[in-house]
């Protein structure tokens, strides 16, 4: 069975400096979430660190990712191993394996939004392993988590709205559920995945990686805040800072459209998931951080003209990364962004001196 030899596979001996390394972008992106004041209100009616370590994580969208996850497999991971009293970097990378292979398989259709989804199943599997679980009830929890799995909707983002934050959370509650349940001698039928997955995406036909293959190795770490569709558009607006365009067109491939291409964005979560935004911020501002997403920003009436210039295109010669900007004629192609694998982050840089982060993070880094 796939998860039985997943979890045999990824439970100990993971590619220790890359798990430590997400971990402490993870702790980073969580800090820079708990500035703000919803999330403080969650994390105080909840009661429950982890759960709003999860909300923090992506409040400003600029926790990893994995593009052939469509996800963020460590969303509701890492948040379970950073609120744990002794930090366990092997449950995080068991965690993170199996919540890949489910994103890898987990296709959702148009209209839903992928987070809080099969983040679950790596939940479930991180909290057996945190408790002192085997690898028997690691599966279980799997196959509990599978049975419930949720799908959940992009509407709040279309409309502006921040109740999507909430996602992650559920995924970290459902998989210590699942876990709780497995440690508690509770089962579920070893295929429950695919059962969900053929009644929520009947469609759904996606393979996966076997075990032997570290996917946290082939992430990436986002340098700006936003989706990482608009990252690649952003790199080449950084080139044209310092000009007065007077014409913007951003080609870029057909999944960023789709997931991405709100417009005259008017909340910061709508902000972070527009194209022609983080153009207009990288070229207006010449950087693209947390500043660049509130409603200040929003208010500027000198990036709001540059984000209404943009034209949106789609290349149907680029793949799931990529760019071309072109401004005024001239075009800049960005076939990859900082963060690939092939361009490494600084983390210590990356959050710079926020408050809390510099001290736990060269722990998570550099232990001993």
């Amino acid at each position: 069975m796939m998860w039985r030899d997943i979890v045999a596979w990824a439970w100990d001996n993971p590619p220790e400096a890359r798990t430590r390394l997400l971990l402490a972008d993870s702790w980073g992106c969580i800090l820079s979430g708990l500035r703000h004041p919803r999330v403080q209100a969650l994390r105080a009616a909840l009661n429950d660190d982890a759960a709003a370590y999860a909300a923090a994580m992506c409040w400003d969208e600029w926790n990893d990712g994995l593009a052939r996850a469509h996800g963020r497999p460590g969303l509701a991971v890492a948040p379970l191993v950073l609120a744990a009293p002794a930090l366990l970097p092997t449950a995080y990378a068991l965690g993170y394996e199996v919540a890949a292979r489910a994103g890898e398989m987990w296709r959702i259709a148009p209209g839903m939004h992928v987070d809080g989804t099969w983040h679950a199943l790596g939940a479930a599997a991180a909290a057996v392993r945190l408790a002192g679980g085997s690898q028997a009830q690691a599966v279980q929890a799997i196959n509990i988590a599978a049975c419930q799995v949720p799908f959940s909707i992009y509407a709040p983002l279309a409309a502006g709205m921040d109740g999507r934050n909430s996602y992650p959370a559920h995924a970290v509650m459902l998989g210590r559920l699942a876990a709780a349940s497995a440690m508690a001698g509770m089962t579920a039928p070893d295929d429950a995945f695919f059962t969900a997955r053929g009644i929520a995406l009947p469609q759904a036909r996606a393979a996966c990686a076997p075990p032997g293959e570290w996917l946290l190795e082939q992430g990436y770490i986002k340098p700006f805040p936003g989706v990482r569709h608009a990252h690649y558009g952003a790199e080449a607006a950084l080139r044209f800072h310092g000009t007065a365009p007077r014409a913007i067109t951003l080609r870029v491939y057909g999944e960023a459209l789709r997931y991405a291409a709100n417009r005259a964005p008017r909340t910061p979560i709508a902000a972070q998931f527009s194209l022609s935004w983080a153009v207009a911020a990288a070229l207006g501002r010449g950087r693209l951080t947390p500043a660049e997403f509130t409603e200040d920003a929003l208010a500027d009436p000198a990036l709001r003209a540059l984000e209404a210039m943009v034209v949106l295109q789609e290349d149907a010669t680029l793949s799931g990364r990529g760019a071309t900007l072109v401004v005024d004629g001239v075009a800049q192609r960005v076939e990859s962004a900082p963060g690939d694998a092939s361009e490494p982050v600084d983390v210590l840089a990356k959050f710079g001196a926020l408050p809390g982060f510099a001290d736990r993070a060269r722990g998570i880094l550099h232990p001993g």
